[in-house]
């Protein structure tokens, strides 16, 4: 099948600001960036929704508001998608079109790398709470990936929502980075310790599944600052000092501080996330008939920034 693809001239992902304002050092580049990213962040996640008329020929300006979008608030929401939106083609070819190729083919996915996210009893009892219907903590995706295979970006696309429950509450990790540099920019070197948190060993009857993955929570990759966390209460370990300890519970605390961009969404049927890995939960759901099914595939690409020029 082919997809007609928009011809935008889109700039290379890396950031383009002449200074650094995730370094700790440069207090004058980090206000310029926070109060520029403040003023550009929506209030209501409706303003971050675009309607596609034709997910099979997405319209330029309509690739061009979620890039826009995704370059301000690290995330948008597609709406319109109908029936076209089982086509797991339509759902490639649109990340496609937002700059994402490298697909993360994680061990549940479906052959394609793209998962089908439903209940599944037999992964539920190994420990698997996505394929169950029970809530979902804060979370980035992927942060038991190694070092070199960190998720960049995240599409998560409904094709049926649950009879009742299953809403997902998200967070910019940016601005979860903000709000923690202003009460303590100690934090923000607590956090970014290449050791802060360590996802113990993946054990399977004696065997090792996945070894342990140390690393830091917030880390800068070609420029863009990334976030690897997770909320669990179990099977993690944190750097074991007084400042890392003050740093998380503090992080956990603003995570459960209601803020204008604490968003909630309950995605229906043919409505997507995009987002550049931010922070999500998903709440307890019942399944009706036919049960919840949703898609979601994992890039090791972050999003593409906007054009910049026609």
């Amino acid at each position: 099948m082919n997809h007609p693809r928009p011809r935008l001239l889109l700039a290379p992902t890396r950031n383009f600001l002449p200074f650094n304002p995730f370094s700790l050092d440069d207090e004058d580049a980090y206000r310029r960036w926070r109060d520029a990213k403040l003023t550009a962040q929506p209030r209501d996640i409706g303003n971050l929704i675009v309607e596609i008329r034709d997910p099979r020929k997405p319209r330029r300006i309509e690739i061009e508001a979620l890039l826009r979008h995704c370059a301000t608030s690290n995330l948008a929401i597609w709406s319109g998608l109908g029936d076209a939106g089982r086509d797991k083609l339509v759902i490639r070819a649109l990340g496609h079109q937002l700059g994402l190729e490298r697909l993360d083919h994680n061990p549940y996915a479906d052959d394609d790398a793209i998962t089908s996210l439903r209940v599944k009893p037999a992964v539920m009892r190994q420990g698997y709470i996505p394929y169950s219907n029970r809530p979902l903590a804060w979370h980035t995706d992927g942060y038991y990936n190694r070092a070199d295979k960190q998720i960049g970006a995240v599409l998560l696309h409904c094709v049926q929502p649950a009879a009742h429950g299953g809403e997902n509450q998200v967070l910019d990790h940016e601005i979860l980075y903000l709000l923690l540099r202003d009460e303590n920019p100690d934090y923000l070197r607590a956090l970014m310790h290449p050791r802060a948190m360590t996802i113990p060993p993946n054990l399977a009857d004696g065997k090792e599944l996945r070894p342990a993955r140390p690393g830091p929570v917030f880390s800068l990759r070609n420029g863009h600052l990334h976030m690897r966390y997770t909320d669990r209460e179990r099977s993690i370990e944190w750097r074991d000092d007084p400042l890392t300890r003050e740093a998380v519970a503090a992080l956990k605390a603003q995570l459960k501080t209601p803020s204008p961009w604490h968003y909630r969404i309950r995605l229906e049927a043919g409505q997507g996330l995009i987002c550049n890995n931010v922070l999500h939960t998903r709440t307890r759901f019942e399944d009706g008939e036919p049960p919840r099914l949703l898609y979601r595939a994992r890039y090791f690409d972050r999003i593409a920034a906007p054009p910049v020029s026609a």
